[in-house]
């Protein structure tokens, strides 16, 4: 028997490419297959070489199936790819949730699963034989993922996917998105769509040409496009400035209830914030209003992939007089503003007499981006808890835009020609409602613990946390493949 340092120093050899050669390639290498034999020293460096240098953790009963080179190949074909492929090792780990309050910075990837499943269920099958090219820009959560989802359902909807998400590290698994993203890929394969996703920073100039090359090549001209992006912070691809978006009121300081979570108990706290500058105004709308909605479609024109008939919708949303000082009387609310008139001027613009572009006014969610602002938290829940079950889902609004979109149900339009899917939240029963719980907030929590966990269950579950069905005790394939085209 050799001893360990000959068999280490030709296992590394063998291994040294490990992330791009082949399977095959790798066994050749070194004559591993001769000098290795069924020693067992050997196999055991083996798995521990393959864990350091795949990050990979491979089970004891795959372990202990590892008697001959027969099975060393036939672990390694599946742990490592066929040479220009993607790596899609076994990585089972046992994960918890690192959370604190409304903040969590990992996701459980066969949670995030569950919940694509679950509303990719939630949406009746109804294909109306038609098959729309769509650019959807923000499809990996809220209104963008119902979207994509309810589109490939109903709709049978061909396209582009696009979104920017984290893989998973050392550290961290990859986001919620990410793992959401390999889901409904799945379920746009087994239902037929051809749909594609790609993993880019949509505000840059690369992004867009990488994007617009692959419908370019296999789509042609797009009939839709569906904009609902949400960052913090966006590059100007033309200045190289990096704007950075920013929640506070306009004109006055704000102060107002909001729920806190930080203590796993819900409870009323006090926000105030200071009145956002004039740049601080401009950068947010720089970030979240119109600007890249216009550059996308500007690109699409360029290139002369707009079809007949084209229409583009922006996500928006207005929401109660109760949130109005932090939300649309704020800096987000002049990003709205933006966004708004930028559809104006793209139909009478660039899509003047051959397209159409509108912004839609969804209702309230629970999203990553809308628990960040103050306030907002314990406005849903007061909703939740005066709607109950009548708390319309993405799925179900999604459901009205497309069906409004593609001339199945008429265009519901204000006097803004904004698409308007807000009715239930905004009829007046349902504010007055709400009004009443938020004149004494601590009261009207005592009364909503029922909908202050059922929004905290939504928070965890936008991370594939506290999903029904889900055993959180099993170790879970954290390393899961971004889908290629």
């Amino acid at each position: 028997m050799r001893d360990t340092t000959t068999t280490e120093r030709i296992l590394r050899t063998a291994l040294a490419t490990a992330a791009t050669t082949s399977a095959d390639t790798i066994l050749d290498n070194g004559h591993l297959e001769r000098d290795l034999g069924i020693d067992s020293l050997a196999l055991a460096e083996l798995v521990t070489i393959l864990e350091q240098r795949l990050h990979v953790t491979i089970p004891d009963e795959e372990t202990g199936r590892l008697q001959t080179v027969a099975d060393v190949r036939s672990l390694l074909a599946r742990l490592t790819p066929s040479s220009g492929t993607d790596p899609t090792p076994v990585s089972l780990k046992r994960i918890d949730p690192k959370q604190r309050g409304f903040l969590i910075v990992n996701s459980h990837p066969t949670g995030s699963a569950a919940t694509v499943t679950r509303m990719w269920e939630q949406i009746p099958a109804r294909p109306d034989g038609t098959s729309p090219v769509v650019l959807l820009l923000g499809h990996s959560a809220g209104y963008g993922l119902a979207t994509l989802l309810t589109g490939l359902r109903q709709h049978g909807i061909r396209g582009v996917g696009v979104a920017y998400e984290a893989p998973e590290t050392e550290r961290r698994t990859a986001s919620a998105g990410w793992y959401r993203t390999a889901a409904a890929a799945r379920l746009a394969h087994e239902n037929g769509n051809d749909f594609m996703f790609v993993n880019t920073d949509a505000f840059s100039d690369k992004g867009k040409d990488e994007v617009l090359d692959l419908v370019e090549t296999r789509f042609g001209k797009v009939d839709y496009l569906i904009y609902s992006l949400a960052a913090p912070r966006r590059t100007d691809p033309a200045t190289g400035t990096v704007h950075h978006s920013v929640i506070k009121p306009l004109g006055q300081p704000y102060e107002a209830p909001a729920l806190d979570f930080s203590d796993n108990t819900p409870q009323v706290t006090s926000v105030r914030l200071e009145a956002a500058t004039d740049d601080e105004r401009l950068a947010t709308e720089q970030v979240m209003g119109g600007a890249d909605w216009q550059l996308w479609i500007e690109a699409l024109a360029d290139r002369a992939l707009l079809a007949d008939g084209f229409t583009t919708a922006a996500l928006t949303y207005i929401g109660s007089e109760l949130t109005a000082p932090i939300y649309r009387q704020g800096t987000i609310g002049a990003a709205k503003e933006h966004l708004e008139r930028t559809a104006g001027d793209l139909t009478t613009g660039v899509l003047a007499g051959r397209g159409r572009a509108f912004t839609v006014v969804a209702g309230a969610a629970v999203t990553q981006a809308s628990s960040a602002i103050p306030s907002i938290a314990l406005y849903t829940t007061f909703l939740r808890t005066v709607l109950g079950d009548d708390f319309r889902t993405t799925t179900q609004q999604a459901q009205d835009l497309w069906d409004q979109l593609t001339g199945t149900a008429p265009l519901l339009t204000d006097g803004e020609d904004r698409i308007r899917l807000d009715g239930w939240e905004l009829n007046p029963h349902v504010q007055n409602q709400v009004r009443e719980l938020w004149s004494d907030p601590h009261n009207g929590l005592a009364r909503s613990m029922a909908g202050a966990d059922w929004f905290m269950g939504q928070i965890r579950e936008l991370y594939g946390w506290g999903v029904e069905g889900v055993d959180y005790d099993q170790p879970a394939e954290t390393t899961v493949a971004w889908p290629q085209p």
